[in-house]
């Protein structure tokens, strides 16, 4: 018993933990981790990862999504986003989704982090942050994934595009966008011309 309340000393609220990252303060790591599990000091997120609820005045917090997927993915190259992110645009989307999208570089489908569903994309490239101009060609390249009237925001997301940064907004496109996009945008870089 000594052993596993030594374990518990390193263990720190609010923090996500692999079994490896158990294996530096524990020689029965797998009798530990069922033990912890048992008593309630870790929770499972996901395969290999575990929990340590941090306690607030309204129960326990769940962890933070950027650190579930840190920790599931084993590294930092990723954007977590949402459709709803698109009513930001003020483009005509309206719709409120249940949705988390992360693009990343090793993973694709769906996964049950936490209790919440991640839809995971691999993706070439993507940006560190969202931007404006990232969220107009993200939102293109997914439009017959939305439930909105596809044509009036197309035409609302052209409308948007022509009062961006063009330089900015090309960079977006060709960095991020699919055929879809390429060809959407080019029709706006071309009036841009005119």
């Amino acid at each position: 018993m000594d052993t596993l309340r030594k374990l518990k000393r390193h263990l720190r609220r609010g923090s996500l933990y692999r079994r490896s990252d158990l294996e530096r303060w524990s020689n029965s790591v797998d009798r530990h981790l069922k033990q912890l599990l048992t008593d309630g000091t870790l929770q499972k997120m996901s395969q290999g990862v575990y929990y340590y609820p941090k306690e607030t005045v309204f129960g326990f917090a769940p962890p933070d999504e950027a650190a579930l997927v840190r920790s599931f993915l084993k590294d930092d190259e990723f954007l977590i986003t949402s459709p709803n992110a698109y009513n930001s645009l003020e483009v005509g989307t309206t719709q409120l989704y249940n949705k988390r999208v992360v693009y990343n570089h090793k993973r694709h489908g769906e996964f049950d982090l936490g209790g919440r569903k991640f839809f995971f994309h691999m993706k070439p490239r993507f940006p560190k942050n969202l931007s404006t101009e990232f969220l107009l060609v993200d939102l293109v390249n997914n439009l017959d994934s939305l439930a909105e009237d596809k044509e009036m925001v197309l035409s609302m997301a052209k409308e948007k595009a022509r009062k961006l940064n063009p330089a900015k907004l090309k960079r977006a496109v060709l960095a991020y966008g699919g055929s879809k996009a390429k060809k959407v945008f080019s029709s706006v870089f071309e009036g841009h011309h005119a």
